[in-house]
Parts: C-alpha cells; structure tokens; sequence
C-alpha cells in the first residue's frame, strides 16, 4: 500500500495546523497497538543484543553501525514465526515500528564508550566507575530526547524533511505488512543463515570456546596431556611463519623491519567482511589506501630514521615497535589531521546544512486553536512541549553538574559549553533530516578546540564537552530519524519518546559491564588499567582519533616530531583537496579523505578483509543489477542483512568467548 504524503505544494503552502489536522485524519492509526508490553520487552532484548554487537565492532573499527532495519526484519521474522505456529498474535506494524525505535536508541548508546569517554581514559590513566559512565550517558541521552521535540514539531511536522535513513525503514516497514511478506521472511533467513555459518567459524578460531570443549566437556587435557585447545587461526599466515621457523624460511621485510612489527597481516574476519559489505566500495577502498600508504611507505621509513624507536619503561620493561607504537608515537597525528580537515571540509561543503537549520527554526507558523479556527489534533498524542521546556535547563544542570563533579570539568566551562551543544544540535539534525548523515565527528571538535582554547591543561575540558556535543546531537538526530517512520505509519509520538528511553537504558545497562569484561578486565592484582583497553584485537580508532585531538592541544604543535608535523601539513592540504573535488565533481573523486585517516588507526590485517568484503558486494551489485532475479535479491536487497549476519553471528560468539575466558578459565 503507497504511504500517504502531501504533495510539495502542500508542503509549501499548508500552515502546520494544517497538516497535523490532515495527518490525524488520514494517516494517524489510533486503534494499532504500539508501545505493548511485548514490544518494550522484545525492544530492550533485541536492543540490548545489538547494542553489544555494535559496541564490539566499534571497538575493532570506530564505525558505529545503525541496526534500525536489522531490528524490523529480526522483529517481523520472530513474531510471523510465533503466529504462523500459533504462539503468538503477529506485531502490529506499530509494534515493529516501535520495536526498531527502542532497539536504534540501545545501538547509538555505545558511541561514548568507543569515542569520547575512553579517549578520556587513554589520555589520564584514569578508570571512570561504572556508575559515573551510567549516569552521564544516561544524563545527556535523555537531554538529546528532550532537546529533539521540540525540533520534531518544526523538522517533521512543519517542513516534512526527508530524513532519509528512517523514511527508508518506513517503507520497509510498509512492504512487510502490506504484501512483502515473503521478502521479509527471505531476507531474515539470509541473516539468519550468515550468522549461524559466521558464528560457527568464530567458534573454531576462540581460545575460551575451545578450551571449554576440549578441556571441560571432553577433558581431552586429560588423556591426551594438551595444554593448549587445537584453534583454527584466523591470522593465516600464522601457518607459514610457523613453517618459517622450523625450515628457516624467508620472512618479508620492508627497509629492515619485519612485516609483523608494522601489523601486515593476513587476517580472515568474518566480521569485517560484513563491515565492509556495509560501508560499500569508496569507503573500504579511502580505508585501504591509508594502511598501504602508512605502514608500507611511511612508517618504515620513521623507523629507519629513528622517529619510531623502541621504548624502555620504568623497571626496564621493553615496549618493542608493533603497529600500537607506529600509531601512537608517530602516525596517530596525520591520521587525525586526514579525519579532521575532512569532516570539517566536508561539512562546510554542505551549506545547506547550516542554513536551512536556522532559517527553519526563525519561520513562525500559527498552530494554536485561536489563530486557525481548529482544534489542535496532536496533543493528545504529542510530546507536551512543556516536557522539554522544564526538563531541558534541569538536564541541561544536571549534566553540567555530572561533568565537573566526575571529571573536574570546571563550573565555567560546563555551563559555557551548553549553548554551544544546542546550537550544534540544530545543525546535525537538519543534516541527519537532508542526508541521514550527522556529522557529529565534525561538530565535537568544534567544542573540543574551542574548550581546549579555553583551558589547555585539562584534557577533560575539552574531551567531556566535545562528548556532551556528539552525545546529545547524536541522540536528538536519531531520535528523529526513528520518528519519521512513525510519522508515516501513523504513530503515537509520544510513546516513540518513551521507547527511545527504554532504548537508553537497555544500552547503558549491557554495553557498560560488557566495556569493562572486554576492555578493562582486572590484572593479576586485581586493578584495572586504561593500558588494556588498545589492543591489537580492539583497536578504538574513533577514540583514538579523540585521544590525539586532546594531546595536540595540551601539548601543542611544537613537541611533535618535526616529521611528524610536516605529515600533519602534507595531510591537512591532501584532505581538502579530496573533499573539495569530492563537493565539486563527486564522480571523480572514489576517496574519502575521512576513511583514509580512519585506514592508519585501524590494524591493518581488519583494513583488507573489510575491502575484500565490499569488492564481493560491489562486484556481485553490478553483476546483478537487474531487480527481479535471484541474484539481485541475494546481492543486492540482501546486502545489509547478510552483513549484519556476519557481523552479528561473530560478534556474539566472540563476547561469548570473553565471557567463557572470565567465568570457567
């Protein structure tokens, strides 16, 4: 059934009061069950599994990952299953709808643990308790909720901006129940399928996974005397090194430094193949590029001229060079340089962004009963605004008070940046609502220069305020985008607030224990350091990235090494150049300066099999470009969930695999 929307006319010229009475009318299904009992409880459930799926791989990639679309196809499949075999009544297309909200809401949650709040970590030494995570993220999620109703009423009412993303998922939703069906149920099998064959693979390569089987299950340390479990290794060239070492084989170097000390790698992760599936060719090819270009070329080089060393710490421990010693001693800074010039570039390519935003938000339009003659329909179901109005200075002051009390922020700043994180969120709104992009990357280090201008002694000054911005405008975007599918379908907006709530909480609450069994478990002694958090497995690019914009401003330009400066310079002119030729003839320019930068932070073995994964995808769309056959609906229409099936299958057997390690080992 074609989804009801006004035509650009209407649009144009209809008062607000206007279309909220047509909506009601003609849209608005008041009698479709939506925010129930079960489709909170599936919400939090299925949101709090893919909030942990999305904080695994932001560990490894720095890409957050949106599950919206995963989310319906999960939900539609689970309960069409249940009523087909007489279990349950099927969801309502509300129920799914709301299901996708409160599941997106838990997904974005995991953006401060791979970004802001561990950058902060990284640079002081300090591990924040879990409580004082919870309550700041929690603190300014709900802010972004808040702050995002009022924008609603202007960007979805009023303007019936696009947002792209959730309109996408708005016909999905549209097609599944209204004769889609058979789709559906295909594209859950191919996830299902991909995950079950991913997960089995990510079986056979974990240690805890093995050991349990091996050793608890079949006590095969018993009567066999192994002290290692048999595991496939992922890292395939483990094979021929092993080989190397026996018969004295050749081992590859580059100007005299081993391959393995620069983290060239051949890797099979099943995971970064459905990264790469999803982040398409351009991207994975931009990230490629950057890996080749740092540690085939540049950092050998470093090394050979002795700005790569190896280090002795206190005690006399030996840090030996690896690629975590490449990227922090010397790479970090031009890959920060490519990702900040780009995003900043990229972002002031998009004028429109910036002034539809506000030319939106001067137009006044009447909406009250007296100056249209009708009753308002929507405030029975809306958001009342006086929500907002009270509860955005109370959040407003209680995350100020959250961010000096846990971090030292000072009492200026906290309140100095808050005007700054309103203004920032308009912007990322309406970019979210014209290209379902929110450059939230770009916005933070507008707040973190400007903190960092401020007081430069403090990292916290300019690390927490820069993750209040991305946090809140991140939360207010998508919150948004979710809305808008609602809007199409004819939901209650309010109660999507409410499940965007219990989205926040069913995030906070899985993906926080999961930060610190993953990334933080405690030493022989018992504490906890910031210093396991990087690892080659986890590599946190996007807190890198955050990481190295804080030291730059407390330790200034200057104290770099002096190449190291001249890479900066070089990095700065090759990023605008690309954007700007990117913004002037997009069809010449298959790079993204961005992904070139994200290419240097991100291990190199995970760089080539997440191109690896978007040639297959790429190649396989061309072949079968024509809608209709089965190739097209496997490679193309099945792109996403076959990648969140591998994603998702690896993923989860993988955080099984830490659990098992922790609690049996």
């Amino acid at each position: 059934m074609a989804i009801q929307q006004l035509s650009d006319e209407q649009i144009k010229t209809w008062s607000r009061a206007k279309k909220d009475d047509w909506w009601f009318k003609n849209v608005y299904r008041g009698n479709v069950p939506q925010l129930t009992i079960r489709s909170g409880v599936t919400g939090f459930f299925l949101g709090a599994v893919l909030a942990a799926t999305a904080l695994y791989i932001g560990g490894k990639t720095g890409i957050g990952l949106g599950v919206g679309l995963t989310s319906v196809m999960l939900s539609f499949a689970i309960f069409r299953g249940l009523h087909a075999a007489g279990l349950s009544r099927d969801f309502t297309i509300l129920e799914n709808n709301c299901t996708q909200s409160i599941a997106t809401a838990a997904g974005y949650m995991t953006q401060p643990l791979i970004a802001s709040l561990t950058a902060y970590m990284l640079v002081t030494g300090r591990i924040i308790p879990w409580w004082q995570m919870l309550a700041w993220m929690v603190t300014v999620a709900i802010l972004g909720v808040l702050v995002a109703f009022p924008l609603k009423r202007r960007f979805i009412n009023q303007d019936q901006l696009p947002f792209p993303e959730g309109r996408a998922c708005g016909v999905v939703l549209d097609a599944l129940y209204t004769g889609g069906a058979a789709a559906g149920m295909f594209r859950a099998r191919l996830l299902a399928l991909t995950a079950f064959g991913a997960g089995l693979y990510q079986l056979v390569i974990s240690d805890g996974w093995m050991k349990l089987f091996q050793f608890k299950l079949l006590r095969m340390d018993w009567w066999a005397g192994l002290k290692q479990p048999w595991t496939f290794h992922d890292r395939l060239d483990t094979y021929y090194y092993a080989a190397a070492d026996k018969f004295n084989l050749w081992i590859p170097r580059i100007l005299g430094t081993d391959v393995r000390q620069l983290g060239l790698r051949l890797t099979l992760d099943a995971a970064m193949l459905g990264v790469g599936g999803l982040m398409g060719i351009r991207v994975a090819t931009s990230c490629l590029l950057g890996t080749l270009v740092n540690y085939t070329i540049l950092a050998p080089i470093m090394i050979q001229r002795g700005d790569i060393v190896q280090r002795t710490l206190a005690g006399g421990v030996v840090v030996p060079i690896s690629r975590i010693e490449i990227v922090n001693q010397w790479a970090l800074w031009w890959a920060v340089t490519m990702m900040v010039v780009g995003s900043l570039v990229s972002l002031l390519g998009r004028p429109e962004i910036f002034t539809t935003a506000f030319k939106s938000l001067r137009r006044s339009t009447p909406t009250k009963a007296a100056a249209t003659g009708v009753a308002d329909p929507m405030r029975s179901i809306e958001l009342p605004l006086g929500v907002s109005y009270v509860g955005v200075p109370i959040f407003c002051v209680l995350g100020a008070s959250v961010t000096h009390s846990f971090f030292g922020v000072p009492w200026l700043l906290s309140y100095v940046s808050l005007p700054l994180i309103l203004v920032l969120t308009v912007i990322c709104t309406n970019s979210m609502a014209l290209t379902s992009w929110t450059p939230t990357g770009a916005l933070s280090k507008i707040t973190q220069f400007t903190m960092g201008a401020i007081d430069r002694s403090n990292p916290a000054s300019n690390l927490i305020p820069a993750g209040m911005t991305a946090e809140v405008s991140a939360n207010a975007a998508n919150l948004l985008s979710d809305i808008k599918p609602g809007y199409m379908l004819g939901a209650k907006p309010r109660q999507q607030a409410i499940g965007h709530v219990i989205g926040i909480f069913s995030g906070a609450l899985v993906c926080i224990p999961l930060f610190f069994l993953l990334f933080l478990p405690p030493g022989h002694d018992g504490v906890r350091s910031a210093a396991t958090i990087v690892s080659d497995q986890f590599a946190f690019p996007g807190a890198m990235q955050w990481k190295g914009v804080a030291e730059l401003i407390a330790r200034g330009v200057g104290n770099l090494p002096h190449s190291a400066v001249i890479s900066m310079i070089v990095a700065a002119a090759c990023a605008a150049a690309i954007e700007i030729t990117r913004i002037i003839a997009p069809e010449r320019m298959p790079l993204s300066a961005v992904a070139i930068g994200l290419g240097v932070v991100l291990p190199p073995e995970y760089t080539l099999p997440m191109w690896v994964g978007a040639m297959v995808f790429w190649v396989m769309g061309r072949r079968y470009s024509s809608p209709g056959s089965r190739g097209h609906d496997i490679w193309k229409d099945g792109c996403e969930p076959i990648c969140a099936g591998l994603i998702s299958g690896s993923a989860l057997v993988g955080i099984g695999n830490a659990i098992v390690n922790v609690v049996f080992f």
